[in-house]
């Protein structure tokens, strides 16, 4: 915040669980008293529960979908009618996640793929109100998403086992992400491989099928303290 405000923006920042009604509420009503109304909403809240089916349980996948779907309709909710006066824009975080499903991710990619059908329909049904969606489905991005556990718990001493260049920074992420809000664009697809991934697996579902199984490609494992 210190980094807005040095650069002369108006910045303005407020405590928020979205998984905690009224909450979102709060936090738009504090943002319209400071700044008259809300143009651009991100619905960006989220973290990963991993692990295989079997080992996890009903709290598992009800824990990552009250944050990562209902904390975003939460979010919609507390916003919408400032977004749909202001003729502004929602964007939502998915993942390529929300597009292919890999073993032990069923809860994550569960909740992404359930984002991506609320854009889609959510979008349809702004698009008269001169309001937009986006929905922004990144790839790997240097974030802190991968080193917090199944509870919801940063893990700082966790090593991102990801390879470092198939991550992409953050303010390069930001930069598209922003750009794509801007053009109004149904949806942006972030980094290189999460394109790839999407399109091979949108236009060759077997071919992504196929190489999951034959090397035997696993998620992440849970950070653990």
């Amino acid at each position: 915040m210190a980094e807005l405000t040095a650069g002369g923006a108006r910045a303005l920042a407020v405590r928020c669980d979205v998984t905690v009604d009224g909450d979102p509420e709060r936090a738009v009503a504090a943002a319209r008293e400071r700044f008259g109304a809300l143009d651009v909403v991100v619905a960006n809240a989220g973290f990963g529960v991993v692990g295989p089916v079997a080992l996890l349980t009903v709290d598992d996948f009800r824990r990552q979908f009250e944050t990562n779907v209902f904390g975003v309709l939460r979010t919609v909710y507390a916003s919408l009618p400032d977004v749909r006066r202001r003729r502004g824009r929602i964007a939502i975080i998915g993942s390529v996640s929300g597009h292919i499903a890999a073993p032990g991710s069923s809860p994550y990619a569960m909740s992404k793929f359930a984002v991506r059908a609320l854009a889609e329909a959510l979008g349809h049904e702004l698009a008269r109100s001169g309001a937009s969606v986006t929905l922004v489905s990144p790839g790997y991005v240097a974030s802190e998403i991968r080193s917090v556990d199944n509870q919801g718990v940063h893990r700082e001493e966790t090593r991102d086992r990801v390879p470092k260049f198939l991550i992409m920074p953050t303010e390069r992420a930001a930069r598209q992400i922003v750009r794509a809000i801007a053009r109004r664009r149904r949806e942006v697809v972030v980094t290189g491989h999460g394109k790839a991934i999407v399109f091979l697996h949108r236009h060759a579902p077997w071919l992504t099928t196929a190489v999951i199984r034959t090397f035997g490609v696993r998620n992440r494992s849970e950070p653990k303290g």
